[in-house]
């Protein structure tokens, strides 16, 4: 049976891996055992993916990004070029912490620009958008826009990706966003 999707022939794929229908995986990149990667994905050139990794449906994977061991990404989710996640807090080459890996998820529809750093530990809301360069070092939100070093939240987002000014309103879709108990919803 052929496969339906497409690997390059300098990536390695560990026997145990499951890649979904559509996806395309790129120059250079590693899929470790138990990593399990969605439909239509695209994993960039140079991405790791660590053992038991968790990957959902058209989730776009740009250059140069490992996502380790105990990381979520949920679908549709962007990360853009060399996005570094961390897997332990207080890391030190001399002493072994696999047993502290910490869990990390990526919610619903976020985006993370290019050269962010994601501690461990964290929960990225659903379509929040992490800006390029930040350092985010606490969960945020849904519909978040997390700006700096280290991050904090500078206003919100739309599900579309735009930055909603003052009136909550998003141009593309024409949608009118309100805030409850601090927390962004769709005013009906």
């Amino acid at each position: 049976m052929k496969n339906k999707f497409f690997i390059h022939k300098s990536s390695f794929i560990d026997q145990k891996a499951q890649i979904g229908d559509g996806t395309k995986i790129w120059h250079f990149s590693h899929i470790s055992k138990g990593a399990k990667i969605g439909k239509r994905c695209i994993l960039g050139q140079n991405v790791f993916v660590g053992e038991n990794v968790v990957i959902g449906d058209d989730v776009k994977i740009q250059n140069n990004v490992s996502v380790y061991e105990n990381i979520i990404i949920e679908n549709d989710v962007f990360c853009g070029p060399s996005v570094v996640f961390t897997n332990v807090k207080t890391p030190r080459s001399f002493i072994s912490r696999k047993s502290e890996f910490m869990k990390t998820l990526i919610c619903k529809g976020a985006s993370i620009g290019a050269n962010s750093t994601i501690i461990c530990g964290t929960k990225i809301g659903s379509y929040s958008f992490i800006a390029a360069g930040a350092v985010l070092t606490k969960d945020c939100k849904a519909h978040s826009l997390m700006i700096g070093v280290p991050a904090i939240q500078k206003g919100w987002v739309s599900h579309a990706g735009e930055v909603l000014g003052k009136d909550l309103k998003c141009p593309r879709e024409n949608k009118k966003y309100k805030i409850e108990k601090g927390f962004l919803t769709y005013e009906k």
